[in-house]
């Protein structure tokens, strides 16, 4: 029996792809069971190979279906990405650009950015995501961003990377501690404080730079707190269960009562960067990066 693939057969396996049970997968998407089942089987016909292991109390990928499933992964966020241009297009637009930022972002790079965008390229509709490093490079990947602004040095394989802002870090402790910017002569100071940072699901390369500031100063932190959010830090240092080591800029836009003390004789500075899939296609990638280049 000879089938061809059709776009069906893929939003199928995904669906279950993504339930691992037949009759939830079926559910969604509004079909029987049995169904499903088929369709499942001319797929694994179609490629000769088997997807899923089925048991009676379990469904699984195999190799195969995982590969697959991640394939299918970039083609679904491909299509949606073909429906949002098309809609812009009708509507008279140059395109619809997807942007992921971290949240530090916000505060130095993306208003100034957004606003030359927006006069020079008023066609261009920008839908904006608040995202850790890791999730937009992943997104990236995926065809789900066009184009993060992230902390990294190294564009990660399959995208580049555009340095567009680099600043000194600077520490944070609460108001009231005896070390403040006129009396800091070295991070020594602190070697048996508690730290707070952020952790590596912040961004690997961005943890590995941190913990080199330490490393040339000869100790390795009690790191007391992890976390990818930047007023969680410092409202842990404000109730005084750790000091922070942060970029400088992230002083501007919270309203907490600590102190910095920024590290400017350090060689070590937090690199923001564009990261963009070097495949991606969308009409708008070429302004967008043209305006924030400048």
């Amino acid at each position: 029996m000879s089938y061809q693939v059709e776009l069906r057969h893929l939003h199928y396996f995904q669906v279950l792809a993504e339930e691992l049970h037949f009759r939830k997968a079926a559910e969604r998407l509004y079909i029987s069971q049995p169904g499903l089942t088929r369709q499942i089987k001319q797929l694994e016909e179609i490629y000769g190979t088997l997807l899923f292991e089925r048991g009676k109390r379990f469904v699984q990928l195999t190799p195969a279906g995982r590969y697959l499933k991640s394939e299918t992964d970039i083609l679904t966020g491909h299509l949606e990405h073909i429906r949002l241009q098309l809609h812009q297009i009708g509507e008279g637009k140059i395109a619809e650009l997807r942007i992921g930022f971290i949240g530090s972002a916000a505060q130095i790079a993306i208003p100034d950015i957004l606003y030359r965008l927006n006069k020079k390229y008023p066609g261009i509709e920008v839908n904006l995501n608040e995202l850790p490093n890791e999730t937009q490079v992943e997104y990236l990947l995926e065809d789900k961003l066009d184009c993060g602004v992230v902390r990294m040095r190294y564009a990660p394989a399959g995208l580049r990377l555009k340095k567009i802002y680099e600043e000194p870090f600077a520490l944070v402790v609460p108001k009231d501690h005896p070390v403040q910017a006129k009396n800091f002569r070295s991070l020594k100071q602190f070697e048996k404080e508690q730290f707070i940072l952020f952790g590596r699901d912040y961004s690997n390369d961005y943890y590995e730079l941190v913990m080199s500031i330490f490393s040339d100063h000869d100790f390795t932190p009690r790191v007391h707190h992890k976390t990818v959010n930047a007023l969680t830090i410092f409202k842990l240092v404000e109730k005084k269960m750790g000091i922070a080591v942060v970029p400088a800029s992230l002083r501007r836009g919270y309203d907490v009562p600590v102190r910095f003390i920024e590290l400017n004789r350090i060689p070590q500075r937090s690199q923001l960067s564009l990261l963009w899939n070097r495949n991606n296609r969308n009409p708008g990638m070429k302004p967008f990066l043209e305006i924030a280049g400048k």
